[in-house]
């Protein structure tokens, strides 16, 4: 990068503004009802976190965030939740390496919340008691995935050069 690059990147003023939050989509299954109900409550519950980031304007991005929640009992399907919590969010003036870590940590976080309770609610009106969903920290998740995305483009330029 110039240095007259560097001097545009650092004066840009850096703005970050959440446009919308919703809910983009919501599964609810209760496959084993009513005989489920009758079972000693002892759940082994299975949660999947997925967050992906697309460019929907100049500087504007949704994010996803999902999860998929799997509870049994005695080996049975109790309850399954998937959902999908968005955003809509306005980054401007953020360099590539920080956009990033907004768009796949710092911006899943704020949408965590909302999630959190869009599953919560969902089980409860399935008449099951309250899933809250554990805190994520995901700066860890994003410094793993960049770790796993930089040792794939290691292996794979390895690969090539042989």
């Amino acid at each position: 990068m110039t240095d007259n690059k560097k001097e545009q990147t650092a004066a840009t003023p850096r703005e970050f503004a959440i446009q919308r939050i919703y809910t983009k989509d919501i599964s609810y299954e209760t496959p084993n009802a009513p005989q489920i109900f009758n079972s000693e409550w002892k759940p082994e519950s299975n949660l999947n976190l997925n967050s992906e980031a697309k460019q929907i304007g100049e500087d504007s991005y949704e994010v996803v965030l999902s999860v998929t929640v799997t509870t049994k009992v005695d080996g049975k399907v109790a309850f399954l939740v998937e959902a999908q919590q968005a955003g809509i969010f306005r980054l401007v003036g953020f360099p590539d390496e920080e956009k990033g870590h907004m768009l796949g940590s710092y911006c899943p976080n704020t949408l965590f919340p909302y999630l959190r309770e869009v599953v919560s609610d969902l089980v409860m009106k399935g008449s099951f008691p309250q899933l809250v969903l554990t805190p994520v920290n995901f700066d860890a998740l994003y410094a793993q995935h960049l770790a796993e995305k930089s040792a794939k483009e290691k292996t794979d330029s390895k690969a090539t050069t042989h």
